[in-house]
């Protein structure tokens, strides 16, 4: 039978199935998950890059605000509002502020409106020095911020995907991602780590170390974000960088002990002295780790230089310095701080083929 008749005789559409793939679909992100920032990409596309901060009211312990709008509150609160960071020293420290955070953060790259959530197939950054623990940590709050797919990639290895480097190649390279709360460094061939030293030195003892000059040598009470503003405006890691160095900042503060209004004209010289211990601890870290690489790599490190990636790899000077000190040269990729997401961004779309992924 021809014409509506063959109609009639056949099944009819499955209309629930038609329904269901209507109001739910699987969305993709890649997640630079840090102490200081968050990066979410999407699409091949950085859709959030908001501070790791959390507002919490305090008798609800519900989320206020996340991200920049988050930030604006830190250290300007009152007492039934609390700000949170949730990572320190590059791992989870506060769990359920983390959960807050990530849920809030993954609500800004949702568009229009949906019934149904997303199902989310998730690649998320971690420091290569975490416990099992820690990666537990991460992986669950992934979970329950909705991710279905949750996927872990050590951050130097990420980085390194990020710059454009052949991971999988039979050739040595050496990434030096510093963060906010953690400095990992690793030897990256054959698409796994061979040697690798992760230290809980980064750019949040930096900010401390201004913080603390600031006191001791001014006698001015300076807040965290303003440190972390002398730190853009003046920070280096030379006390001579010739030309390209930064005019001076001026600093307002109250006296520490009269409480009286202060005005300090701060200069690149005087900060990159009161950063010299903690600078002198990364270049330490990277040695050790060259002390552990097979001959064979080595050479191929030093033929293919080392690469600075993160925050911490725009203080001025530091490429210098590092390569007067070690005798290879270090190099800046361009966009260090997002090349830790743009490289998970692409493992997300390897999920099958790269085996260093971690479930």
């Amino acid at each position: 039978m021809t014409g509506w008749g063959a109609v009639q005789t056949s099944q009819p559409p499955n209309l629930g199935g038609l329904y269901m793939g209507f109001f739910s679909f699987r969305q993709e992100l890649a997640m630079d998950l840090g102490t200081a920032n968050t990066i979410i990409i999407s699409d091949d596309k950085i859709v959030v890059d908001e501070p790791s901060v959390v507002a919490m009211d305090r008798r609800t312990d519900k989320m206020i605000a996340v991200g920049e709008k988050a930030k604006m509150m830190y250290e300007k609160t009152h007492d039934n509002i609390r700000t949170v960071r949730p990572l320190r020293d590059g791992v989870i420290a506060d769990f359920s502020a983390c959960e807050q955070m990530m849920r809030g953060l993954i609500k800004m790259v949702h568009t229009g409106h949906h019934i149904f959530s997303p199902s989310l197939r998730m690649v998320i950054g971690v420091p290569s020095g975490s416990t099992e623990v820690e990666l537990r940590a991460v992986r669950d709050s992934a979970e329950h911020a909705d991710g279905r797919d949750v996927y872990l990639i050590f951050e130097p290895m990420a980085a390194a995907i990020g710059i454009g480097i052949d991971v999988e190649a039979p050739d040595g390279n050496m990434i030096v991602d510093i963060g906010g709360g953690s400095t990992e460094i690793a030897v990256i061939s054959l698409g796994g780590i061979v040697s690798n030293n992760s230290i809980r030195t980064a750019g949040d003892d930096l900010t401390a170390d201004i913080q603390e000059y600031m006191s001791r040598q001014h006698n001015v009470k300076v807040s965290e974000r303003m440190a972390e503003r002398i730190k853009i405006n003046v920070g280096a890691a030379l006390t001579d960088l010739g030309d390209e160095g930064p005019e001076d900042y001026v600093v307002h503060g109250p006296n520490r002990i009269t409480a009286l209004p202060m005005e300090v004209p701060v200069c690149y010289q005087e900060i990159a002295h009161c950063l010299d211990k903690t600078v002198a601890k990364i270049e330490n870290a990277v040695l050790s780790a060259l002390e552990h690489t097979p001959p064979e790599l080595y050479a191929d490190i030093v033929h293919n230089g080392i690469y600075l990636t993160g925050g911490g790899a725009l203080l001025r000077g530091l490429d210098k310095r590092l390569t007067d000190k070690i005798n290879i040269p270090f190099r800046v990729p361009e966009d260090p701080l997002h090349s830790v997401a743009k490289g998970a961004g692409i493992a997300l779309k390897n999920v099958d083929r790269f085996s260093f992924l971690m479930r």
